[in-house]
């Protein structure tokens, strides 16, 4: 289902997937601004992913979950290795799902910390 998106392109990879808990990781090579560290986009790409697929699966197959506000804090810098996102339902609701994305590094000291918010919309 993500071959050929940004999130492929990223090399984010899925380690769980429900429509409560979603854990994703990321390489930090290939993913980094000039000076070599983490860009603090590709994380927001990381947290808006794994919320969207929880997202989704909340919604069900009748409906699409489409990102309307993204935040990110960003607390600590990566340089290499892998970060790994865990997106969490803060909000299930018919019309929004809203979820809290923690994204760590290898030694689980926070890198960043995002919310996502999804409105869900029939087919």
């Amino acid at each position: 289902m993500h071959e050929g998106t940004l999130a492929d392109r990223m090399g984010i990879e899925f380690l769980e997937a429900g429509p409560e808990r979603v854990v994703g990781r990321m390489p930090v090579e290939g993913n980094t601004q000039p000076y070599g560290l983490l860009h603090g986009g590709a994380s927001a790409v990381l947290a808006e992913t794994l919320g969207s697929v929880g997202a989704a699966i909340h919604a069900g197959p009748e409906r699409l979950a489409v990102g309307i506000e993204l935040n990110a804090t960003h607390h600590r810098s990566a340089s290499s290795g892998f970060v790994t996102g865990v997106a969490t339902r803060v909000h299930g609701g018919r019309t929004l799902a809203t979820y809290e994305i923690e994204i760590a590094d290898e030694q689980g000291r926070r890198v960043c910390t995002s919310r996502l918010t999804c409105m869900l919309r029939e087919r």
